[in-house]
Formats: structure tokens, sequence, C-alpha cells
């Protein structure tokens, strides 16, 4: 055999065994999904709950929200936070500031002027 062939051959046995595995894992997720799926059984009905008065279901809603307001205003006075000031940027940055000093390094520059 030539060794074109013997690459062909090992070529399309390598690819057959990865696409395989592939398939393989694809049915193993398939049965895995639906063995482990949730079956909606019927549930149950359970005798409903008197119906209570709407009237004072909008009070008690209403008391809350105005509860809710008034908390919310006066944790708003008490605040301390106050906004944070950003620090002035410098003209050279650190970064550029080492670049230049390795530069004058490497060319003998550093002490003289």
């Amino acid at each position: 055999m030539t060794d074109l062939t013997l690459s062909l051959q090992i070529t399309v046995l390598s690819m057959g065994l990865v696409f395989g595995a592939i398939i393989l894992l694809w049915g193993m997720m398939i049965l895995l999904t639906t063995f482990t799926a949730e079956k909606n059984l019927p549930a149950k009905e359970e005798p409903a709950a008197p119906e209570p008065d709407s009237v004072s279901i909008n009070k008690v809603k209403a008391q809350a929200a105005a509860i809710a307001v008034a908390t919310a205003l006066a944790e708003q006075g008490q605040s301390r936070a106050h906004p944070l000031c950003q620090p002035p940027t410098a003209l050279v940055s650190a970064w550029q500031l080492g670049m230049r000093t390795s530069q004058r390094t490497q060319k003998g520059n550093l002490g003289r002027r």
C-alpha cells in the first residue's frame, strides 16, 4: 500500500469514530431527556376559598402603598450618600512615564541635559 492510501484509511476510520461518538452521545441525551422529564399529572381540585370583600382588599392595598411611599421619602431624607468626584487626570500616565524612562535609559540620555 502506498502512503496516500494508508493515510486516507486512517482519516476515514478516525472521522467515523468521531461522528459515531457524537451520534452515540446525541442518542443518550435524547434518552435521558425522555426518561427524566417531569410528567404533568392532573392536579386535584381543591375547594375554592370564599372571596373576600373587594372593597376591603382595595383599602388594604391603598394603605400598604401609602406606607411604602412614606417609608421611601423618610429614607431618602436620611441618606448621607454623595456622589464621588473624579480624581484629576495626570498629564502623563504611569505607563507612558515608564516607557519614556526606559527609552531614555536605553539611549543613554538619562542624566545629561
